[in-house]
């Protein structure tokens, strides 16, 4: 009986999915738990190694520990090899294993991967697992490198080494750990250009998506054009940095607590660090508690939206975002078709677009209404820490640290359910219905 539990939750690529990422987090609890894996004699609560696990695998970033003193060196190495494999994805790290020992990849396997990697098809997808672990691989080499010299100057050799490794994965992972100690981040490097541009390049280029570092490097071939989507996010990522900078300098120009004591270039830094991590990433070099509200509701906003389809972020994507705001303004203009770039929209996209959202939107009311009951906390501190846990974003206004058994119930399931996706969760606990054999008669209502 229990394996054909076993085989029918494992009927669909939604639900593989989920029980590959639940098989991860459970053994990367397992591996914390054990006594090397952390610096006191004590051994960690589980509900605490389920959280910084889930975390990890997860790529958010929340701890409810400080990873840099808590965690030995070996329980810093296992979170950063769950930071990785949740990252590019469990199933693109088997099918690599898979290609090394020259297995033949399944046709049930290359569909888990178009589900896993959010693509429309199962063509080119080995080659886009090649590409995927390639550019990683690089990129995160590249940050390491750059992030070691910088460290040298501050401590020694190897320890520069060491943390600019971890650095570098977790940033492209956009999973916001840091092994800095007493919860810093990146607070002490604030004016500090090298760390500040190679941890933005980092995290933006983790953010895109695969795809289109796929597209931008093969941009040199005259032949190669950028794809829409490709436009899309490039576009829209590039709005919401340069818009997200100059609303967080705006309104943090002159906080005590923040930028008032920086000068003008350390504040553009930080102005532009602070409004790329938001969107997943979960690093900081401001205090996020001494934010003055309207950017910390403003960071909610970004949280929500989060990264780009098929990359290490999460949220409700970019694509997702820039759909409603055009089916929104084609709606204004008394147009049919949602166009961008030329091109028009399937209807179909839209409606994924408006599903996508209000599933997160409703996952986030009903989480902090229940975290509300539960944590003896302000409004806006509940609302944070749980946009954040859905969108695997990791920024904190200090709550994580305080919250109840419940409450970290509650946000490991938002971050599970964020790093998954709630439309893949929704489909593996109930698989979509077939196209219907009619249509209804049409009915009209008013709207608006």
């Amino acid at each position: 009986m229990f394996r054909k539990f076993l085989r029918t939750l494992a009927a669909s690529p939604p639900r593989i999915l989920v029980l590959g990422f639940a098989t991860i987090i459970l053994l990367g609890t397992g591996l914390l738990m054990l006594p090397f894996a952390h610096s006191n004699e004590e051994t960690p609560r589980f509900i605490d190694a389920l959280f910084t696990a889930t975390s990890a695998t997860c790529v958010t970033g929340l701890v409810v520990v400080d990873t840099g003193t808590y965690w030995s060196t070996a329980g810093q190495i296992i979170i950063m090899i769950m930071i990785q494999i949740g990252g590019l994805g469990f199933m693109t790290m088997a099918t690599l294993f898979a290609i090394a020992l020259k297995r033949r990849i399944s046709l049930k396997e290359r569909l888990v991967l178009q589900e896993a990697l959010n693509q429309t098809s199962i063509e080119g997808i080995i080659r886009l697992v090649r590409k995927v672990v390639i550019y990683a691989l690089t990129i995160e080499f590249v940050g390491a490198v750059l992030f070691s010299i910088r460290f040298m100057f501050d401590m020694p050799a190897g320890e520069a080494i060491y943390k600019g490794v971890f650095h570098a994965v977790s940033f492209f992972n956009n999973a916001g750990f840091d092994i800095m100690g007493d919860y810093r981040s990146l607070v002490e490097y604030v004016g500090d250009p090298l760390i500040n541009i190679v941890a933005m390049l980092l995290i933006i280029l983790g953010g895109l998506g695969f795809v289109v570092l796929a597209d931008l490097v093969e941009i040199r071939n005259p032949k190669r054009k950028l794809s829409l989507h490709s436009k899309v996010v490039l576009s829209m990522s590039g709005f919401l940095i340069v818009f997200g900078a100059a609303v967080i300098l705006l309104f943090e120009y002159s906080n005590g607590r923040t930028m008032a004591s920086l000068g003008f270039g350390e504040k553009i830094l930080a102005a532009f660090l602070q409004s790329v991590t938001p969107r997943t990433a979960g690093v900081n070099s401001l205090d996020i508690a001494g934010l003055r509200q309207a950017t910390q509701f403003f960071l909610i906003i970004y949280m929500f939206i989060g990264a780009s389809p098929g990359s290490t972020g999460g949220g409700i994507k970019t694509t997702t975002f820039t759909a409603l705001v055009g089916a929104v303004i084609a709606m204004v203009r008394g147009k049919e078709d949602v166009v961008m770039f030329q091109y028009r929209l399937a209807q179909e996209r839209v409606y994924k677009a408006l599903t996508v959202t209000l599933f997160a939107f409703g996952l986030v009311v009903i989480a902090t209404m229940i975290l509300s009951t539960t944590e003896d906390h302000q409004f806006l501190m509940i609302l944070f820490e749980v946009t954040s846990a859905f969108g695997t974003v990791g920024l904190s206004m200090g709550l994580t640290g305080q919250l109840t058994l419940a409450g970290k119930i509650i946000i490991i399931l938002m971050m599970f359910i964020g790093r998954l996706g709630p439309l893949t969760l929704s489909y593996a606990l109930g698989p979509k219905q077939g196209r219907p054999l009619y249509r209804n008669a049409e009915g009209k209502i008013i709207i608006g």
